[in-house]
């Protein structure tokens, strides 16, 4: 069984103030909004309107703005490189996976650009974005396999 059924997340909002609470993995996407339990215990939902991201921390005490936004040279984590925009022409980037039967319907969970940084993973619901651009594949499953070359030494045993 796992340790924990409830993740820590940091919603940042457009508009408002950014609200630290905890989710449950498996339920919190909801018709209407990011179902949030707050520190002291109080349930609500947040409308994906309201919501610019969803960032599963580490520790609450570092809710600051994500370090890194952007890669700085080309990622080593294998999936798709995205360049994510917000309606309010925020620009950021991230890592998805190269299954696309893994998006969710109500938007995208991207892996950061620091990897050693507080933010682990980033829910970014579709309402909040204006576009989405596909920077390129990182290992791509499609390897080129290399043509075995015959020596010109070997004798051909069965041949005419």
């Amino acid at each position: 069984m796992p340790a924990s059924t409830t993740k820590k997340v940091v919603l940042r909002r457009f508009e408002k103030e950014a609200l630290a609470g905890y989710v449950n993995p498996l339920t919190f996407l909801q018709l209407t909004g990011i179902e949030l339990l707050s520190p002291e215990g109080n349930v609500s939902v947040v409308p994906y309107s309201d919501v610019k991201m969803v960032a599963f921390v580490k520790d609450f005490e570092e809710v600051n703005e994500p370090e890194r936004r952007v890669f700085q040279n080309r990622p080593k984590i294998e999936g798709l490189w995205l360049r994510l925009e917000y309606r309010d022409g925020e620009v950021t980037e991230g890592i998805i996976p190269n299954n696309l039967l893994q998006i969710e319907k109500h938007g995208f969970t991207v892996v950061p650009p620091d990897p050693n940084g507080n933010t682990q993973r980033v829910l970014i619901p579709r309402t909040a974005l204006r576009s989405v651009q596909v920077l390129g594949v990182v290992g791509s499953p499609l390897k080129r396999l290399k043509r075995k070359t015959v020596l010109k030494e070997q004798i051909g045993l069965f041949e005419d």
